[in-house]
């Protein structure tokens, strides 16, 4: 492990030790960005559907909305469209997705690193900006369903960085929230877990920067996929 690839935004030596991943019984992790190489496929995904109805945006703007429910993100982006606009990009945003989502696999070491967790006796969880049907959909095709105790989704729980969906994950796996921590790309699954004082990891890899995610302040800041599942390893 190298601080190359590993990163955190206090040094070891100061974590406490409830921040310390060995001592965590329960992992929880966003979806998009960070378990599932998906940003690509929303990012394309969200211009077809906004163009469809005329609405226009660029890159950095739909990944900037990546991790909050998809009507939120789309209120952002085209503030101007109309009640009934809004909802009719959301529909084709959710038709094209569908036709497309076979494009979307894991992070190549992701799943090994899923599969050494669960035989360590780890709660492994999901929280994520995905709808129920949304996420349903995409862990069936991925035949990911035996690795979580629990999914929780933005439309059962509030968009992020509202904690609801934490605190329903900690409340069904009855872990205290010294004994959990949140894995996400977005400065909202960082802002989302602080409101907990939960323990975080954010990956580079998926919606925002290195240094977006570091102004959050996550207890650590990994660049990959392989040293995320290094450090959740080690």
């Amino acid at each position: 492990m190298t601080e190359a690839t590993i990163e955190r935004s206090i040094p070891t030596t100061d974590l406490s030790p409830e921040h310390h991943l060995a001592y965590k019984a329960l992992i929880i992790f966003d979806w998009d960005g960070t378990l599932m190489d998906s940003i690509g496929l929303i990012v394309e995904t969200m211009h077809i559907a906004g163009e469809a109805h005329g609405f226009f945006t660029d890159d950095k703007a739909i990944k900037d909305i990546i991790g909050l429910s998809l009507l939120s993100g789309i209120e952002i982006l085209y503030p101007q469209a109309s009640a009934e606009q809004q909802l009719a990009i959301q529909q084709s945003y959710a038709d094209y997705y569908i036709a497309n989502s076979s494009r979307t696999p894991f992070f190549a070491p992701i799943e090994a690193m899923l599969k050494n967790l669960k035989a360590q006796g780890k709660q492994l969880a999901v929280a994520t900006g995905k709808n129920r049907r949304g996420l349903d959909r995409v862990i069936s095709a991925s035949a990911s369903e035996h690795y979580f105790i629990m999914t929780r989704c933005a439309d059962e729980a509030g968009s992020k960085p509202d904690p609801q969906m934490l605190h329903d994950i900690l409340d069904f796996s009855k872990q205290p929230v010294s004994r959990a921590v949140y894995i996400g790309d977005s400065i909202y699954d960082i802002q989302m877990a602080n409101r907990l004082g939960m323990t975080s990891i954010a990956v580079d890899y998926g919606t925002a920067t290195h240094a977006e995610l570091a102004a959050q302040q996550p207890t650590y800041q990994v660049q990959t996929p392989e040293a995320l599942a290094e450090l959740l390893s080690s």
